[in-house]
């Protein structure tokens, strides 16, 4: 869309190419700065939601005054609470919301928590926990052995279990963080299958 207004002022001031080639520059730029910003602000809000947790991932894409929320929810009222986060923020007219809720399962749930503990309490990964190993640890002891509940907070690793299936997205500082994740995910007894969809953002 910004190519296609870029080249129409061209075409228009060709007598005055550099005039109009500063002109056009500003104005990307300032749309640019305004997208930046409204992707912060969507960011933001849903990191902001108050039962976001571990075994959610919200993920989005923007076009101008519209998003699209994707990810996975653990519980369905996250996907509405996203929905209301970001109708709420000023310059969003159209919310797409292709949010999956995960099904409820006993067994995916056992998966989860030991995917969580294995990963957490290791020696290389617990300073991705917040609070550490201890914390993970604790978390484990007072929460899995009650249906529904999940550790919230800022968990870089997202651990999204389905079927017995296990996805890990997320960030990672290295390489080999990655992989350790990986192959802690893959020592879960039950688990069918482990995709390692992490991301390294400091390599």
């Amino acid at each position: 869309m910004k190519t296609t207004r870029y080249l129409r002022i061209r075409g228009w001031f060709v007598g005055a190419l550099a005039a109009t080639a500063a002109l056009t520059m500003a104005t990307v730029n300032a749309q640019s700065v305004a997208s930046r910003q409204a992707t912060e602000r969507v960011r933001a809000a849903l990191e902001r939601l108050p039962h976001y947790g571990v075994f959610d991932f919200l993920a989005f894409e923007m076009d101008q005054d519209s998003v699209t929320l994707t990810g996975y929810a653990y519980h369905g009222t996250l996907k509405s609470d996203a929905s209301k986060a970001i109708g709420d923020l000023d310059g969003i007219d159209e919310i797409g919301n292709g949010i999956e809720v995960l099904p409820a399962s006993q067994n995916d749930d056992q998966i989860r928590w030991a995917t969580f503990y294995r990963i957490y309490t290791d020696p290389f990964l617990s300073r991705y926990a917040p609070g550490g190993a201890p914390n993970a640890r604790a978390e484990t002891i007072r929460y899995s052995r009650y249906p529904g509940l999940q550790p919230l907070g800022s968990y870089p690793i997202h651990i999204v279990v389905k079927h017995g299936r296990t996805t890990l997205v997320g960030v990672v500082d290295n390489e080999a963080d990655k992989i350790v994740a990986g192959v802690r995910a893959r020592d879960v007894p039950g688990v069918f299958e482990v995709k390692n969809e992490l991301e390294v953002v400091n390599d």
